[in-house]
């Protein structure tokens, strides 16, 4: 059931990108000769005005073809005849309308919550060690990790793990209304009994915030921009050589993880709320992802859209827009052979 949902939710995300080109081209005044929603052979199909909207058999995503995307189209209301702002704002829309949605899986979850964690201090396990003259107290406010910003469990959980010192660490809080830094607090993973269990805490125990509905959205967005950090941070780890291609993941292997999280969760409540909050992050994972400069994603072709734009502003000649064609037509080989390699990998470790 997880494995299907799964699916479902990446073509639905897919959907939801091209839903973005979609609206975006419509309110840009720019032709739009179809939208789909699924992919494969054609099960419904209705011509509108100018749009053939269709409905196809495989739930794996859809797609919008807008006049002049790809070619240079003489229609005057192509894409490639409508002002730069207009264009980049179509391009961009996609992304957008990903991290809007995961922002909004997000905030129904939070929202199925009456309570939930903050980073504010209600206590210590036993046994918890404190530094003379520099140490937590109860009713403290974790607002930095080392001088990253943290407003999340998981946020702070995250950057902990990834500390330069394992040993150390530098928090601030806030205690009374006043912002106090404390350095090098001796705060590392140790056994610790709580309700009967034994397990690796660092020994603090966090509150917990009755709902509000501004809470829900303040808590919404912070697990969103979370979501983002992270990105960013796994990015970060690829070029810097931290993570190898053997970490890396595709959509087998994203829908394998989503399914395996669910499996593995005490209730089926808990196991679909567990589905969504990753569906969530893979969410704003596309929409970041998909906004970088690479030739072949919307980014590289904002990019590139970019780049053409200052060179005819400064030379007065357009480049030949062959050169971006295959620029592009290079990079979507790229990312498919990419793909295929991620491919064998994940069913490699699923067997």
């Amino acid at each position: 059931m997880y494995i299907i949902i799964a699916i479902l939710i990446f073509g639905i995300l897919i959907a939801v990108h091209e839903l973005g080109h979609f609206l975006a081209a419509k309110s840009a005044g720019v032709k739009v000769n179809e939208f789909s929603i699924g992919m494969g052979p054609g099960i419904f199909k209705k011509q509108g005005k100018e749009t053939l909207y269709s409905l196809r058999l495989l739930p794996i995503g859809g797609y919008c073809a807008i006049e002049g995307e790809n070619d240079d189209s003489d229609d005057e209301r192509s894409m490639g005849k409508k002002p730069l702002l207009a264009r980049l704002f179509i391009l961009f829309a996609g992304s957008m309308m990903n991290f809007i949605a995961g922002f909004l899986i997000v905030l129904v979850i939070v929202s199925a919550s009456p309570y939930y964690a903050t980073l504010q201090l209600g206590g210590f396990m036993d046994g918890f060690p404190q530094q003379e003259g520099q140490e937590l107290m109860a009713g403290d406010r974790i607002v930095a990790v080392d001088g990253h910003n943290v407003h999340l469990v998981s946020d702070f959980n995250l950057h902990m793990d990834r500390r330069t010192n394992p040993e150390t660490v530098d928090l601030e809080v806030i205690r009374d209304g006043q912002h106090v830094l404390l350095e090098d607090l001796p705060l590392v993973l140790r056994e610790y009994e709580d309700n009967g269990k034994v397990s690796m805490k660092y020994g603090l125990y966090f509150t917990a915030e009755p709902r509000t509905f501004f809470g829900i959205f303040r808590q919404a967005w912070y697990h969103s921009v979370y979501f983002v950090e992270m990105v960013w941070m796994g990015l970060g780890d690829i070029v810097t050589g931290r993570a190898s291609l053997n970490q890396m993941s595709g959509v087998v292997g994203a829908v394998a993880a989503i399914g395996e999280a669910g499996a593995k969760s005490p209730t089926i409540f808990e196991g679909i709320i567990n589905v969504f909050y990753l569906g969530a992050f893979i969410a704003v994972n596309l929409s970041v992802m998909n906004l970088l400069p690479i030739p072949g994603l919307d980014g590289g072709h904002i990019f590139t859209m970019i780049v053409v734009a200052a060179i005819t502003k400064i030379t007065g000649r357009k480049p030949n827009p062959k050169i971006e064609a295959y620029i592009h037509a290079a990079g979507l080989l790229l990312l498919l052979a990419l793909m295929a390699v991620l491919l064998v990998s994940d069913v490699a470790k699923l067997i």
